[in-house]
């Protein structure tokens, strides 16, 4: 089955954008995927800062990139634009590490004003990256997510549009994996 990495980007603990990343990966586990999950916030903070690419931490997340099918994106939203620590984290990246995978951006927020982010912000970093095919995201309010002693609750509102997001998530991967099995050679 395909491989899925979240990176969370949220420097905050506990976090709803956290908590959120997990939920999404118990899901795509549950529906058969490898799941490898980075959160900036636990990686070096000095080596990261200073690009430190050779660092065991740092060197290992990267590598789970690279390797993945599809990437989900979690971060926060502060002052309508994603978190300083992704940003730190997507910077380190070779110049096309999702080139060919499917990503999944997600965002947390505590205002309906910070919406767009997620496309005038974080989509196009994706895509200097090398992403050609990110699925439509989802902006979460914070209210809409509670942080409770076995995980996250979901505000009945949100449950459905998330599902959506992650079966569309899903069968993007699909489609991509039969297509690289369909084609031919040159």
């Amino acid at each position: 089955m395909a491989s899925v990495v979240t990176i969370t980007g949220s420097p905050s603990h506990p976090s709803r954008t956290a908590a959120l990343a997990l939920h999404v990966a118990d899901q795509l586990r549950a529906r058969g995927f490898e799941l490898a999950s980075i959160n900036v916030r636990d990686l070096p903070a000095r080596e990261l800062l200073t690009a430190q690419v050779a660092d065991p931490g740092i060197a290992a997340a990267i590598h789970h990139v690279e390797r993945a099918d599809a990437v989900v994106v979690a971060t926060p939203i502060y002052k309508a634009a994603y978190s300083g620590a992704l940003k730190v984290f997507l910077d380190l990246l070779p110049q096309f590490a999702l080139a060919g995978k499917v990503v999944l951006p997600l965002a947390t927020g505590g205002t309906l004003a910070h919406v767009l982010a997620l496309d005038y912000g974080l989509r196009p970093v994706l895509v200097a990256l090398g992403a050609q095919h990110i699925v439509n995201g989802l902006f979460i309010l914070d209210k809409m997510l509670t942080l409770t002693e076995s995980g996250l609750a979901l505000d009945a509102d949100i449950a459905p549009r998330l599902g959506a997001i992650l079966d569309d998530f899903v069968a993007s991967i699909e489609r991509r994996a039969i297509a690289a099995i369909t084609r031919t050679p040159a």
